[in-house]
């Protein structure tokens, strides 16, 4: 590792420490995701650094949120777990055909957290390293407007940005028809520059035969020209849910 970055987290650790908090239990991949969150600043990063534990505290139970809380978003079969892609990444896939904009606000967060630990936790080899990342698809083939929600999609983004930070490797957006266009402007306006870098939008078959490439045939589903079978989160068994981020 660079000088400069054993300077910044050194830096980090004290700016932790004077708001009370610890780094203490924490690896430096997972304490670099902050820095480069924050581009290196790091009063910035500890500040989201401290703020993430005191979230992650009040969200998220020890073990993580296990299906019965989130049993009414399971129950749409909407998300798929897959992977891992040729770069290494699980997959989470999102059929929007399939969701509908949540009558609870707080049981769906519960539900992206519940996705986004779950994701993450299918790419951790024997021990957590903290730097894991994962690729998420959103395949919003065959939506109508009972299927918008830009808020459900600025609350995904926005917690990706705010308590995962640098977890994204990359996003596909998949099928978007027209109308979707003005929701996605919308949506846009509340993303992170960095993070709308990484979303490529899927439009025409250059573009089909990349995302086909990037993915790779082990993970992709048959249904997007792969050969793997569709896999509903919740069939998923894994022997940890809850990542330390």
């Amino acid at each position: 590792m660079e000088e400069s970055q054993e300077l910044a987290l050194t830096q980090l650790r004290e700016s932790v420490e004077k708001l009370s908090s610890s780094t203490e239990g924490y690896e430096k991949p997972t304490l670099m995701r902050f820095l480069v969150a924050r581009s290196m600043n790091p009063d910035k990063a500890a500040k989201m650094f401290v703020d993430w534990q005191k979230w992650r505290t009040s969200m998220v139970p020890p073990n993580g949120i296990p299906d019965s809380e989130v049993r009414d978003e399971l129950e749409f079969g909407k998300i798929c777990l897959q992977g891992p892609t040729k770069s290494g990444h699980p997959l989470v896939l999102v059929l929007c055909s399939k969701h509908f904009p949540a009558k609870n606000a707080v049981n769906f967060k519960k539900f992206v957290v519940y996705v986004l630990d779950k994701t993450i936790a299918s790419g951790i080899k024997d021990k957590e390293v903290g730097d894991e990342k994962l690729v998420a698809v959103f395949d919003l083939a065959n939506i109508t407007y009972k299927n918008l929600d830009a808020r459900g999609l600025i609350t995904s983004f926005q917690f990706l940005q705010s308590y995962y930070p640098e977890r994204l490797a990359k996003c596909y957006m998949l099928h978007m028809p027209g109308f979707f266009v003005s929701v996605w402007r919308f949506v846009c306006r509340f993303l992170e520059k960095s993070t709308q870098e990484k979303i490529v939008i899927v439009t025409d078959g250059e573009e089909e035969i990349k995302f086909k490439e990037e993915i790779g045939v082990d993970a992709l589903p048959e249904e997007y020209g792969g050969g793997a079978k569709l896999t509903l989160i919740q069939d998923v068994l894994l022997p940890q849910t809850a990542p330390d981020m």
